[in-house]
């Protein structure tokens, strides 16, 4: 039988299909390692956001105590303090928010370059399977034809040889 005539093609578009898997489970993996820092900036910020309250409930006691001018003013510039570590860490997870976007869209990209990959070699699939087809029914065409020229053949001499025995 006939060897296929788009086979390199064929091998060509499945290796590029397995590439495109490979990237896609590599960015699958970017996309975890940045969600993973993501939580844990986002961990940063809540204990930072916790520890805020804390000192706001306790400025909150000293107040209703009557603690002393200079303890209070103390505690409201250390509340300063932590409230720009708070602005520094929601700053962090904005950013990592936008590398894990970043992350989510090279995912997205990466599966639907492999979608067309895979629709690709389908084509093909297709395409080889069809032309199978046509070449089994060739091929039987063919061998319908050499029938029919033997059988003619052998027509053909059986009745010289029968009008040889008749005379």
């Amino acid at each position: 039988m006939t060897k296929y005539p788009l086979e390199q093609l064929v091998l060509i578009k499945q290796k590029k299909l397995d590439e495109a898997e490979k990237l896609l489970q590599e960015k699958k993996q970017a996309l975890e390692k940045e969600q993973e820092k993501l939580l844990a900036v986002e961990k940063e910020r809540d204990k930072v956001k916790d520890h805020r309250l804390a000192k706001l409930t306790q400025l909150r006691e000293k107040l209703d105590a009557g603690t002393s001018t200079d303890k209070i003013q103390q505690m409201k510039q250390y509340l300063k303090v932590v409230d720009e570590e708070l602005k520094q860490k929601e700053h962090k997870v904005k950013e990592q928010q936008k590398h894990v976007d970043q992350a989510t869209e090279q995912v997205e990209a990466a599966r639907q370059d492999m979608f067309k990959k895979q629709q690709a070699v389908e084509k093909l699939k297709l395409h080889k399977k069809d032309w199978d087809k046509e070449m089994l029914a060739e091929m039987q065409r063919e061998e319908d034809r050499e029938g029919d020229e033997i059988g003619s053949a052998m027509h053909t001499i059986k009745k010289k040889h029968h009008k040889k025995n008749s005379h």
